[in-house]
């Protein structure tokens, strides 16, 4: 398989190593105003920045290769690159987070959600914790963690920061040195704390996530997730 990799941070470059590991071929390494042919690639794996991730994604798709995207910080075109792939007949595949452990994650906590939700005592926050190099905040993970409360329970929406209205739900970024990604939903009552955890240990398993999507969505066609690639739909 070649895989053009929009993006050659560090991402991009524990993705190299996870790919090359895997049989894969990198034809094209793209980091901002680089000129590419995208039809050298397979598949794409963009792990840009936000100003860069819809055109790039946009590019892709127009040309008829498959891409996965895990940038975040622009899904405010989410919806735009969807209809864009519909019409296109494209692949593709968003996902705040690509670890395969982290998908497992976003499941327990929205069947979490759903057996705590009657349970009015309980209050509900999360927290996220990233490298000093992370542009945005909240992770886009959280925010995704939020998300999957807010479906299963009578929560409205969530906010940034330790103070929220009882309809919402806080969300804690903190930034600190060399961490790839903890995320902790908690549920606080006065009698006791019950809460649910990923802990991220490298950039690995991230990675590696990116590039079994990868492998996934060839030769098929249209608007994916994590949940197809791993069959937990």
């Amino acid at each position: 398989m070649k895989i053009a990799l929009l993006g050659y941070g560090r991402m991009g470059k524990e993705i190299e190593k996870i790919a090359v590991s895997r049989g894969h071929e990198i034809v094209i390494k793209k980091d901002i105003n680089d000129t590419i042919d995208i039809h050298l690639a397979d598949v794409a794996i963009d792990f840009s920045i936000p100003n860069s991730a819809f055109d790039n994604i946009s590019n892709c798709i127009k040309n008829k290769v498959p891409v996965i995207s895990g940038t975040t910080g622009w899904l405010d075109k989410h919806q735009e690159a969807i209809e864009l792939c519909e019409k296109e007949k494209g692949a593709f595949i968003y996902a705040s987070n690509f670890s395969l452990g982290v998908n497992i994650f976003f499941e327990l906590n929205k069947q979490f959600a759903k057996m705590m939700n009657s349970l009015e005592n309980y209050n509900i926050s999360i927290e996220e914790i990233h490298h000093l190099k992370k542009l945005d905040a909240p992770s886009g993970t959280a925010i995704t963690l939020a998300e999957g409360i807010i479906e299963n329970s009578s929560k409205e929406n969530w906010e940034l920061g330790e103070n929220s209205s009882k309809e919402n739900i806080p969300i804690v970024a903190k930034r600190i040195p060399e961490v790839p990604g903890t995320h902790t939903v908690w549920y606080d009552s006065k009698v006791d704390t019950i809460e649910i955890k990923h802990t991220a240990h490298s950039r690995k398993g991230f990675a590696l996530g990116a590039v079994v999507a990868a492998e996934w969505i060839i030769g098929k066609t249209g608007v994916f997730s994590m949940k197809d690639v791993l069959n937990i739909r």
